[in-house]
């Protein structure tokens, strides 16, 4: 396996893992409270990894750490709540899809990359897998709920475009960073949750367990391996393993809820994990090329000597 088809393969655990929520939310964790849910498997995952790595931001990273954590966990959650209870699953699932075209955008505009028809055409194509995975006959359309599905979709390209954009400080890890964004997220939900939702609720065993896992496994380490892939490979690469999620999601219903999964959904699960494999399948992009710093005409025992340095060392 090539390093990028295994950077390609641990990334795409983030989305797959992501598929689960909606059948632990249901099966698992006590009804009504989408807010505290968000802020359950933001806050407790942030602070262990601040814990464990036992470093701060610094200087600027402060503000930066508090811009990805509002947009990759503090607006996303509640906004893609919203949509959830505004719409019905399939269409907050296809608002959201919409989400590689975000990226190709606001790579361009930031990151520099220049979108091709490739990517556009893959990002559509997705989008299109997705609907017929889980878009339901005469299903119901609410502005507001669009306008939160749009904004949660938005939020989240953004976070993962200034992610790439940032990178990290020197001498930070990829598990710190995603620590900072996941208390920095929890922070701006917990006044949230508590104004809209009110006291938690009581919790059984069972609740407990559901948001262990969501806290561990769905965001703890689903986050870092998402930030970390996110660093090496290009913004419209990462987001376009999205579609993982709502394919995972509707054969965890099919396997495990007994949902029904016909012709149609099988196509568009075949057509948006195609679409998932075209977008990881572009050229890799060529490193910068390093600077070149000659001197030439140097004297030294009386010979000529000429200094690249360009990775290769000196040569005579």
């Amino acid at each position: 396996m090539s390093r990028k088809a295994a950077v390609v393969a641990l990334t795409a655990l983030a989305p797959i893992s992501w598929g689960s929520t909606y059948f632990v939310t249901t099966e698992f964790l006590p009804p009504d409270r989408p807010l505290f849910t968000g802020l359950m498997r933001a806050l407790p995952a942030g602070l262990l990894l601040l814990a464990l790595t036992r470093k701060l931001p610094q200087g600027a990273w402060w503000g930066k750490s508090a811009v990805l954590g509002a947009l990759n966990i503090g607006a996303f959650f509640p906004l893609l709540f919203l949509a959830a209870y505004r719409l019905p699953g399939g269409v907050a699932a296809v608002v959201g899809s919409v989400g590689p075209l975000f990226v190709v955008g606001l790579a361009a505009l930031f990151l520099g990359e220049k979108p091709t028809v490739k990517t556009l055409l893959t990002a559509v194509a997705a989008a299109f897998g997705v609907s017929l995975v889980v878009l339901k006959a005469g299903a119901a359309f609410d502005l507001i709920g669009v306008a939160a599905g749009l904004l949660s979709s938005l939020s989240m390209s953004a976070g993962i475009v200034f992610t790439k954009r940032w990178g990290r400080p020197e001498g930070v890890g990829a598990l710190a960073l995603t620590g900072w964004q996941l208390t920095a997220g929890g922070l701006v939900i917990l006044p949230i949750a508590f104004l809209v939702e009110g006291a938690p609720p009581a919790l059984t065993g069972t609740n407990v367990a559901g948001y262990v896992y969501l806290a561990l496994g769905n965001t703890a380490i689903s986050y870092f391996l998402w930030f970390r892939g996110i660093e090496r490979l290009s913004a419209s690469s990462a987001t376009l393993l999205g579609p993982l999620s709502p394919i995972t999601a509707a054969v965890i219903g099919w396997v495990a809820l007994g949902q029904a999964l016909g012709p149609v959904q099988v196509l568009g699960m075949a057509i948006a994990f195609g679409a998932t494999l075209a977008g990881q399948l572009g050229p890799r992009t060529p490193k910068a090329p390093a600077r070149i710093v000659s001197f030439s005409s140097t004297e030294r025992n009386g010979q000529e000597v000429s200094m690249d340095l360009e990775g290769s060392g000196v040569r005579r």
